[in-house]
């Protein structure tokens, strides 16, 4: 309603400005991967973890930069000072043979991250591989591929590993041959646990409307099936990488691991306890280093297993 002043003109009320809504940013759709990196920053077991573990890498690849001392020179080792207690050129003492105890430990530390790691991967891939495929098709292929599991869980894991690498000791595969037992007997956990999350997947509307608009059955298993039945399957080839390192160890131990001159904490071990009384520290340095490792990467795994799952937060 206008406003009409004594002897002049009606005046129109002011209009007042409307209300500014505040400006709301476009962010990124939330995702299983996208909050479990943002749980996992905030774990302290997963920062401890993934500190050692980054240390035993750098100490896996660039042996160097921790030592001076080259193992693998015969000269470096003085038998006149065998089993001598840590000094301060030789911070973990020396060997039965005089050899120099820290730079074996650091030289160790390859072969062992690299048949866990190597392990881990195979057994992840192949296990992966047929569970998307026994829990895709079902039928006479999940049968079939379920039966020749239950074969392969019925062999006791180092005793199969022991049986091959003795067997195959001089076939010159080096650690390989320690990769591919451990891997042949390592499969078969992927595999249940993918083929489990694939049949479970595989009945969401996702899949059903992928089959409705004529995705093929490649199609529907890698680019629907897969991202969603993967996350199981990282959690346990993560804290089985723990296990596959102190599966070497053991093989190594017991002579058809990792072979001389090779260098293995498991090797140390074995070389160490015949003369445990008279000199523990050439065995205590490497059992130690092998649990820090082993540990590190059940710890990840565990830190992973409880970001990726909903039900543990």
């Amino acid at each position: 309603m206008s406003n009409i002043l004594p002897g002049g003109p009606a005046v129109a009320p002011e209009e007042s400005p409307a209300p500014q809504l505040p400006e709301v940013k476009a962010s990124k759709p939330a995702s299983l991967w996208s909050d479990a990196w943002h749980d996992l920053r905030r774990k302290p077991i997963f920062i401890i973890s993934c500190c050692i573990i980054a240390v035993l890498a750098v100490m896996a690849i660039w042996p160097s930069l921790f030592s001076s001392v080259d193992p693998f020179n015969a000269r470096t080792c003085e038998l006149a000072t065998a089993r001598q207690l840590p000094s301060a050129g030789h911070p973990f003492g020396r060997d039965n043979l005089g050899c120099d105890m820290y730079a074996r430990t650091i030289y160790g530390a390859a072969n062992s991250l690299v048949i866990g790691i190597s392990t881990s991967v195979f057994a992840a891939t192949i296990g992966g591989l047929l569970g998307l495929i026994a829990g895709f098709f079902g039928g006479v292929t999940d049968t079939v591929a379920s039966r020749i599991t239950e074969i392969f869980f019925a062999i006791p894991s180092i005793l199969g590993a022991l049986l091959i690498g003795s067997t195959f000791r001089d076939s010159g595969l080096g650690i390989w041959l320690v990769v591919f037992a451990l891997t042949l007997l390592g499969w078969p956990m992927t595999f249940r646990i993918m083929r489990a999350a694939v049949i479970t997947a595989k009945s969401q509307d996702f899949v059903v409307a992928a089959r409705a608009l004529g995705a093929g059955p490649v199609r529907i298993m890698f680019r629907h099936l897969l991202p969603n039945a993967l996350a199981p399957v990282i959690v346990v080839a993560t804290i089985n990488l723990g296990g596959f390192i102190a599966a070497e160890a053991a093989l190594s131990y017991l002579g058809v691991g990792v072979q001389p001159p090779e260098i293995s904490w498991g090797l140390m071990i074995a070389d160490a306890q015949r003369r445990f009384l008279e000199a523990p520290l050439p065995l205590i340095f490497p059992a130690v280093f092998l649990s820090v490792t082993v540990l590190a990467f059940i710890m990840l795994g565990d830190a992973v297993r409880d970001a990726l799952d909903p039900k543990l937060r």
